[in-house]
This record gives structure tokens, C-alpha cells and sequence, in this order.
């Protein structure tokens, strides 16, 4: 049973840092309970607001519908209602529906919903398949404005007057007049998290249009570091997220950009690097190479001297 009613979960995740957990598995890619379930209690053991199970750094695109609940009934038993569990959610309607009943069974607090498979729908398409979700379920609804299911201020302002349980808006889009166009409409009757590849890129600018929180990935590896550098954003030490940026945020982005979907390979090669390891990727993502282990372990290394 969720811990966290939607109002609550709003007012919680916008308090600070959220993060993904990635899902473990063994070398022919089965998921691994225990250890997943290590890894979220070592990262509670830092400060976090809010956790993603099964969400786009934990592979939720190569799980099934039954592996995402069993991820996220993992993360809940784990988290024993110190801060909320938000399960990801998508694909077409009728799964992200099934998907959504599942995860409210496990006990999560919430869920993150992701683009649609493939298909680009219209406004009025995305507005059922969200409302659907939404009226499926009695958690807190947090929309992924990202890829081929990005909707406007107007169809989520019509999505919000319906649906008091949607209660979040997620930006991977990087549309900086979208953006201020919803926080105008809308103010604080949604939470707003950053949702672009690693978000402490655009943490800054995103937090004077009302962006008050982000999910940060690298928090899987470096937690302390991904904290400070948080702190520096909301603090507005401008010297502070400079030097994360140029010492290792943007020579990170470089290595990332290498290979397609290193953006959830580099986070495993991260938890490598630290002593943590989660396993492969599941196909079709490859791993990083052996030499561009070694860089990122080099740049870890520099940015915990």
C-alpha cells in the first residue's frame, strides 16, 4: 500500500534530490533481487527525496510488464516508506494501464510515465492515453514531456482540471518557451522535475522557471558528489557548478555521446567503477569498452580527489 498520497508525493519530490536505482542482472541478463535491493539501501543511506524504480536509467524499455512490478515491489520493500518509490510506466495504453495497476499493488507512491511506444500520437490521443493512466490508478501521476509524446500547456492544463492525481511534469524536451509557458499556466499546481540527459547540465536555468528538483543518474556512483553539486544549484553558487561542470560533468557528456544509449551504459560502467557492479546492460544497449572503463574510472577518480 502507497505511503505517499498524490499531494504528498508532490510536496515531497519537489523538496530535493531524486535518483534512479539501475535494476541489477547476472551475465544472461535476469534480474538480481538482492543486490538491486543492496544498491537502493546503500543510496538511502544519502539524502534523497525520491526514488525512481524501473525507470529509464533502470531499463524500464527492456523489462516486461511482471519484471517492472517485481523491480518496483523490491524498491518498496527496501525503502519501507522512508520516501516515496515512483514506478515507471508506459508503452501503449492498454500495458501502461496493466502496468500502472501492478505497481499500485506493489505498494509504489507514484509513477512515471513515459513515452508511448513508437507512434507519435496527436493532443487529443496523448490526452486519453494519459487520462487512462491516470483513472487506472489512485497514485500520483507524473507525465514525461519527452520524444514522440510531448504535450502543450494547453492539453496539460485540460489533462489537470480532469485528473487530480496527475501531479508532476517531467521535461526531457529542453523547450526552454514550452517550459515557461506551463509554469505560467500552471505555477505550483504541479511539481516540476528536470528530465534531460543528465540533468545537472541544465539544473540552473531550469530552477528559474520553477524547476525546483531533477533525477540525477550519476547519484548511482557518486552520490555525495551528486548532492554537493545539487546544494551549489539551489544555493546559487555559481563557482561551485561551474567546476562540477568543466572538472566533470562535460567531460562525462563527451564520453556518453561515444556510443547510442550510453547514456544508461555509462551509469553501469559508474557503479563498475566504484566497486558496485549491476551487471550488463540488457540488449539492444551495449556496454562501454574496456578503454572507455578505464577513462571514466580516471574521472571518477579526479572528481572524489
Amino acid at each position: 500500500m502507497s505511503h505517499f498520497g498524490p499531494d504528498d508525493l508532490a510536496r515531497q519530490l519537489g523538496r530535493g534530490l531524486l535518483s534512479f536505482p539501475v535494476t541489477h542482472f547476472d551475465a544472461q541478463g535476469a534480474f538480481q533481487e538482492a543486490p538491486y535491493r543492496d544498491h537502493c539501501g546503500w543510496m538511502l543511506e544519502h539524502e534523497l527525496t525520491g526514488l525512481f524504480a524501473a525507470g529509464g536509467t533502470g531499463e524500464f524499455f527492456s523489462l516486461t510488464p511482471d519484471e517492472v512490478v517485481q523491480v518496483v515491489g523490491a524498491a518498496v520493500q527496501e525503502t519501507n516508506g522512508r520516501i516515496p518509490v515512483i514506478s515507471g510506466c508506459g508503452y501503449g495504453t492498454a500495458i501502461a494501464t496493466g502496468i500502472a495497476r501492478g505497481a499500485e499493488k506493489a505498494g509504489a507512491d507514484g509513477l512515471l510515465l513515459l513515452p508511448p511506444y513508437l507512434m507519435h500520437g496527436s493532443q487529443e490521443g496523448l490526452t486519453a492515453h494519459i487520462e487512462a493512466v491516470c483513472r487506472a490508478t489512485g497514485l500520483g501521476v507524473i507525465v514525461y514531456n519527452r520524444d514522440n509524446a510531448i504535450i502543450d500547456d494547453e492539453t496539460l492544463a485540460r489533462l489537470c482540471e480532469r485528473n487530480p492525481n496527475l501531479v508532476g511534469f517531467k521535461d526531457g524536451v529542453g523547450d526552454i518557451e514550452l517550459m515557461t509557458r506551463i509554469y505560467a499556466r500552471m505555477g505550483d499546481r504541479l511539481t516540476y522535475i528536470g528530465g534531460l540527459p543528465t540533468a545537472e547540465t541544465f539544473a540552473t536555468p531550469y530552477l528559474t522557471m520553477g524547476v525546483t528538483t531533477y533525477s540525477s543518474a550519476i547519484f548511482n556512483f557518486l552520490p555525495e558528489w551528486a548532492l554537493a553539486f545539487y546544494k551549489a544549484v539551489r544555493a546559487g553558487d555559481q563557482a561551485h557548478v561551474m567546476k562540477g561542470l568543466k572538472d566533470f560533468v562535460l567531460p562525462y557528456i563527451a564520453l556518453r555521446n561515444r556510443g547510442k544509449g550510453y547514456a544508461v551504459s555509462i551509469v553501469k560502467a559508474g557503479m563498475r567503477a566504484v566497486g558496485r557492479d549491476a551487471g550488463p546492460v540488457r540488449s539492444p544497449l551495449t556496454d562501454l569498452t574496456a578503454q572507455e572503463d578505464a577513462e571514466l574510472r580516471g574521472l571518477i577518480e579526479r572528481a572524489t580527489a
